[in-house]
């Protein structure tokens, strides 16, 4: 890989994440010399992904993790909080008054949630996450609707047949979704649960949103969601580079930037 300056941190945690995909491991001292920043830097790079759940921390470097596990809700919410943040009242300026969405799991729906409920909108919401629940309840124009399921805590939501069952008596207007990765194979999550449950979703709305941060980006994971041409529009901090973009672009996705304030 051809040495590059002045990357930003986010840049850099995808081109080591894209390293660690390709080659396995990966050394301190190899990022340094590859972005041209003190050890200390690629130290705390490594960190940070292995914080949330991206990749292995070991003596000296990081090694790829497991495609079937993932850090809880709470740990992934505190990566790229900022950006999330921004991805969340981005896609809440999407939704009109008067639709019916579905909102799934996860750190970014949750920031989505608190976006939506400060806008005030008359709305009739089915999801199958708590903590989403819990900040769209804070308005009173908002009809809540609860999937039932059973409960898993490191996720705050429910799912199985139940939940399943339940999503597949209703419509809506848009399915708004998160994934642990989007590459030109698709949409791609850790667990099959959550994926069952997106995919149910996917069915039956009329428009999906996909939010995802630019970590997300050429990540791949154990199961395969949906097709990017199942998706209408991407939300996300940063457009993606070369292949992925194109890969879009030939499913008619939408890119939608959350830009800074």
């Amino acid at each position: 890989m051809k040495r590059r300056e002045r990357l930003t941190q986010q840049e850099r945690h995808a081109q080591i994440l894209a390293l660690v995909r390709r080659e396995g491991t990966v050394r301190i001292a190899t990022l340094a010399d590859l972005f041209a920043v003190t050890t200390e830097t690629a130290r705390r790079d490594l960190d940070d992904l292995a914080e949330v759940g991206a990749l292995n921390r070991t003596y000296g470097g990081g090694a790829s993790h497991s495609l079937t596990a993932e850090p809880d809700v709470g740990e992934r919410g505190r990566a790229y909080a900022a950006e999330r943040a921004r991805i969340g009242a981005a896609a809440a300026a999407l939704v009109e008054a008067g639709d019916a969405l579905m909102i799934d799991c996860g750190s970014t729906t949750t920031l989505f949630a608190h976006a939506l409920a400060a806008r005030g909108l008359a709305l009739t919401v089915v999801t199958n996450c708590l903590l989403v629940a819990r900040a769209l309840g804070s308005s009173q124009q908002c009809r809540l609707m609860l999937c039932p399921g059973e409960y898993v805590m490191h996720e705050g939501g429910v799912y199985g047949a139940d939940t399943l069952e339940f999503i597949r008596r209703f419509r809506a207007n848009k399915a708004v979704i998160g994934a642990s990765g989007v590459t030109t194979d698709g949409v791609m999550d850790a667990d099959s649960a959550g994926c069952a449950v997106k995919r149910a979703m996917i069915e039956r709305a009329e428009r999906t949103l996909l939010l995802a941060d630019a970590s997300k980006y050429d990540v791949a994971q154990f199961e395969r969601v949906c097709a990017l041409s199942d998706i209408d529009d991407l939300v996300s901090d940063a457009r993606p580079k070369k292949g992925l973009a194109a890969a879009l672009k030939r499913a008619r996705t939408r890119v939608v930037v959350a830009r800074e304030s």
